[in-house]
C-alpha cells in the first residue's frame, strides 16, 4: 500500500487552521490519527491554551473509533485522558501512525507529555511537520524513537520521520514562533463580495464569535480614531464570555467623547497615539481596519485575516492598493468564508 504522507498532514494542518488566533499563548497544531489499512480514525486540533493538545484530542478520538469505549468521551482534562489511555489501552495503537503538524512536546507543563504519552503507547510511526523550537518543550522526536526506554516495553523504538509538508507546517507556527521571541501582529477585516467594508454589521454571528474569542486571548486591539468616533464601537468579547483587550487608538487627535462604549469596559488599558511604539509592551496584537490602518501597518503586520461575507451593500473598500497575498488557508464556516494570508514582499 502506497501511503501519502501529504494527504494525512495536510489533513492535520485545515484542522489546526480552524483554531489559529485562539491557542495564544500556545501554538495551533493539528493532528491525525492512521490505521492499520490507511484508514483515517481521527483528525484533531489543539483549540485552546491550557486545554488538551491535538495529539491527546486526536488519541482520544482514535481510541473511541478502535474499542467503542464511551468511558473516554465523559473525560476532558489532559491528564485524565493521558491516565486513562495509559491504563486502558491494550495495545490498540500499535499498527497505528501518527501525524502532527509539531514535534510532540516532551515536558511536563499545565499538560503531560504528548511524547512520553505516544512512547508509552507502542505507537510504531511519527510523522512530524515542524520541529518545535521552545527548548524546554523540544525534544519530543528522541523520546519517541526510544520508546525502548520506557518501562512497559510496548515498543522497540518508532519509526520517526519529520519535515513532512514543513513549510506549510512552518506558516501555521509562525504566530507563535513570532510572539515567542517578539510579538505577533495579524490585520483582520471583514469585507463584502463586492469589497467594501463600510456601512454596519458585514460578517455572520459565527464569524463575529470567532474574532470576539480572538480578542479574548490576543493583548492588544488597534484601531483608528475615525473609526472609533463614526462606529462608537465595544471592542470587547462578549460573544464568547470573554476578557477585552487594550486598546490602541492610533489618531493625530486625543479627543475624543469618552462616552463610547469602548472607554467604559473594566480593567481595560485605553492607549491614544500617534504612533505604533506601544506595540513593544505587547506579544499578540490585533489590528482592526480597512484601507487607511491597512497602509500606516503595512510594514508591523505578519499575517492578515479576511472575513468575507455573501452580500452586496456599502460604499467604501480598500482604494489604490497594489499588494498581492499568499493564501496560507482558507475554510468556510455557515456563511462566511475565511482567509488567512500574508503579503508578498
Amino acid at each position: 500500500m502506497v501511503v501519502d504522507n501529504n494527504f494525512y498532514m495536510n489533513l492535520a494542518l485545515k484542522e489546526a487552521w480552524k483554531y489559529q488566533g485562539l491557542t495564544y499563548p500556545n501554538p495551533a497544531v493539528g493532528c491525525t490519527v492512521v490505521g492499520i489499512n490507511g484508514e483515517v480514525l481521527a483528525v484533531e486540533a489543539h483549540k485552546r491554551a491550557g486545554g488538551p493538545h491535538a495529539e491527546v484530542q486526536a488519541l482520544k478520538s482514535a481510541y473511541f473509533k478502535l474499542t467503542n469505549d464511551e468511558k473516554i468521551l465523559e473525560l476532558t482534562l489532559s491528564a485524565d485522558i493521558h491516565t486513562f489511555l495509559l491504563q486502558n489501552h491494550n495495545n490498540c495503537f500499535k499498527n497505528i501512525s501518527l501525524y502532527t503538524t509539531l514535534e510532540p512536546c516532551s515536558h511536563i507543563g499545565k499538560t503531560p507529555s504528548c511524547a512520553t504519552l505516544i512512547a508509552s503507547l507502542g505507537i510504531k510511526k511519527l510523522f512530524v511537520g515542524s520541529n518545535d523550537l521552545n527548548v524546554e518543550a523540544s525534544g519530543g522526536n528522541e523520546v519517541v524513537r526510544n520508546a525502548d526506554l520506557y518501562p512497559k516495553g510496548t515498543s522497540s523504538g518508532a519509526h520517526v520521520e519529520t519535515g513532512i509538508l514543513a513549510k506549510e507546517c512552518e506558516a501555521l507556527l509562525k504566530p507563535f514562533n513570532k510572539w515567542s521571541q517578539k510579538r505577533f501582529v495579524f490585520f483582520k477585516w471583514a469585507q463584502r463580495l463586492n469589497g467594501t467594508t463600510d456601512d454596519g454589521i458585514i460578517s455572520s454571528k459565527e464569524s463575529r464569535t470567532i474574532t470576539h474569542a480572538m480578542r479574548d486571548v490576543c493583548d492588544l486591539l488597534v484601531i483608528g480614531g475615525n473609526t472609533v468616533r463614526t462606529d462608537r464601537p465595544t471592542l470587547d468579547a462578549r460573544l464568547v464570555d470573554g476578557k477585552a483587550p487594550d486598546i490602541l487608538i492610533l489618531s493625530n487627535s486625543t479627543e475624543f467623547d469618552k462616552s463610547i462604549a469602548l472607554f467604559n469596559v473594566k480593567n481595560r488599558k485605553v492607549i491614544i497615539s500617534d504612533n505604533l511604539s506601544s506595540l513593544d509592551n505587547y506579544k499578540n496584537i490585533m489590528i482592526e481596519g480597512s484601507s487607511n490602518m491597512f497602509e500606516l501597518t503595512r510594514n508591523i503586520t505578519d499575517y492578515y485575516l479576511c472575513f468575507l461575507a455573501p452580500t452586496f451593500g456599502g460604499n467604501s473598500s480598500f482604494n489604490k492598493i497594489d499588494d498581492k497575498f499568499e493564501i496560507l488557508n482558507i475554510q468556510k464556516e455557515e456563511q462566511d468564508i475565511i482567509m488567512w494570508m500574508k503579503r508578498e514582499i
